[in-house]
């Protein structure tokens, strides 16, 4: 192609390039005027084209249809099958929002107008937040605050902050803050329970004779008793001497700082009198905390103290670095697992995939402010448990509640691999590496 170009007429020895036409001759009348004339394309062929291989036959072109098919039936029937489908789901919200609202107007206020006095018993993160919102409810409410740390309780009784906890989220001006027990208890309708559940037996025997034996105890804290394997149902009327002690636990998926920012939040409280646990029900719900009710206190208490121990295992796989299958697939066990054991124990299925069940285990194994997700990260990342636990100025209850776990699961001859592998993490006699290297080797089973 090259050799072509040199060809005539674009060779340079050809006539066209003589001398006579590269010399430089002084211009002697108007330029010209050099018009550009666009091309005009030809209407593209109505015949489509068709590439055929060598040697293949070709069929004569298709006559062309005298005119285009009537799309307009179809369309316009399109556009009626859309205003059906919009008109479906708008008739659908508005049956949802006039149903919410015909409850929201036929919803009892009662208790929280008759309610003057409710005592939370701790200072830690979630109590003061759980503090704060029942304050909220009602201006004329007094919250008193059991605290044991002097410096705690100036702090929110001066300057209305917990300096400990939440130093930059103000309190209501309702809440009080106390070290004394009886002053914090005389004249309470309800108390929340917010103690670590490894403390409470010993604290609860402490302030036993300031407790009215028919003031309702609603419990905040999540765990297992080291050693007795207690449930916070367990170990609340036995420590006041009062089996008939009223009793409801409350838990869902709720981290404290997102309660004191007055982000929308769900939970769950559970009472086997089911008037007690509506009573708590309309104490809490407000527009930005969601309450359902349930009768399933063993569902309930049994996610809420394994999804700690489960946290710790998920945190250990982000701290190795493992990935999402792997995050995935062990979250997926132990969900498992838990079931397992806790309907053996006596709770219900649904339990457990509702809030206090799937909805708590989502929030701690997957978020950075789960302490016990934060625990196996370190644990993870190689840190020793001592250094971990030393650093935290909060209690992270699976730690504890591993090997209580551990104990039901043989008590019930339940199998738990991932639970018990944590609870070998704990207690230094397995490596977080060397547990997920046994856990990939176990039988490959059917699954049921």
């Amino acid at each position: 192609m090259a050799a072509s170009l040199l060809e005539p007429p674009f060779s340079a020895t050809h006539s066209l390039f003589t001398n006579s036409h590269l010399s430089y001759k002084p211009q002697t009348s108007k330029p010209t005027t050099i018009h550009f004339i666009p091309l005009l394309r030809s209407p593209p062929p109505t015949t489509p084209i068709r590439l055929c291989a060598a040697g293949e036959p070709v069929d004569p072109p298709p006559t062309p249809p005298s005119s285009l098919p009537d799309t307009s039936d179809e369309y316009n029937g399109a556009l009626e099958r859309n205003r059906d489908r919009r008109k479906a789901v708008r008739v659908a919200w508005e049956k949802l929002v006039r149903w919410s609202r015909s409850w929201r107007s036929k919803a009892k206020t009662d208790v929280l107008e008759r309610t003057n006095k409710v005592v939370v018993l701790g200072g830690g993160s979630f109590g003061t937040a759980m503090a704060a919102h029942v304050a909220d409810r009602k201006a004329e409410l007094e919250v008193n605050m059991l605290v044991r740390d002097p410096e705690v309780c100036q702090s929110i009784n001066e300057s209305h902050f917990n300096c400990k906890y939440f130093p930059a989220h103000k309190l209501p001006e309702n809440v009080i803050a106390t070290t004394d027990a009886k002053a914090a208890l005389q004249g309470a309708d309800f108390c929340f329970h917010a103690v670590p559940v490894q403390f409470s037996a010993s604290f609860l025997e402490g302030i036993a004779d300031f407790v009215d034996p028919g003031l309702p105890f609603i419990s905040l804290s999540k765990g297992l008793e080291l050693n007795t394997f207690r449930m916070m149902s367990q170990i609340i009327p036995r420590a006041l001497r009062n089996p008939r002690q009223p009793y409801v636990v409350l838990s869902g998926p709720s981290f404290a700082l997102e309660l004191m920012k007055k982000l929308p939040t769900a939970m769950v409280v559970a009472s086997k009198d089911k008037k007690m646990a509506d009573a708590v029900q309309q104490l809490l719900a407000s527009r930005s905390m969601r309450i359902n009710t349930s009768s399933d206190v063993t569902g309930v208490e049994i996610a809420g103290a394994l999804k700690n121990v489960l946290a710790i295992a998920a945190g250990i796989v982000e701290g190795l670095n493992l990935g999402n299958n792997s995050m995935a697939a062990l979250v997926a066990q132990g969900c498992s697992e838990i079931r397992w054991l806790a309907t053996k124990m006596g709770a219900k299925s649904t339990t457990l995939t509702g809030l206090s069940g799937t909805g708590d285990i989502m929030l701690t194994c997957f978020v950075n402010l789960s302490r016990n997700r934060t625990v196996g990260v370190r644990l993870g990342s190689g840190e020793k448990l001592d250094d971990i636990l030393s650093s935290m100025n909060q209690v992270a209850e699976g730690v504890s509640t591993a090997g209580a776990v551990i104990a039901l699961a043989q008590k019930y001859k339940v199998k738990m691999p991932v639970l018990t592998a944590v609870a070998r993490i704990v207690d230094n006699e397995l490596t977080p590496t060397k547990a997920v290297f046994e856990l990939m080797n176990l039988p490959q089973v059917e699954e049921v």
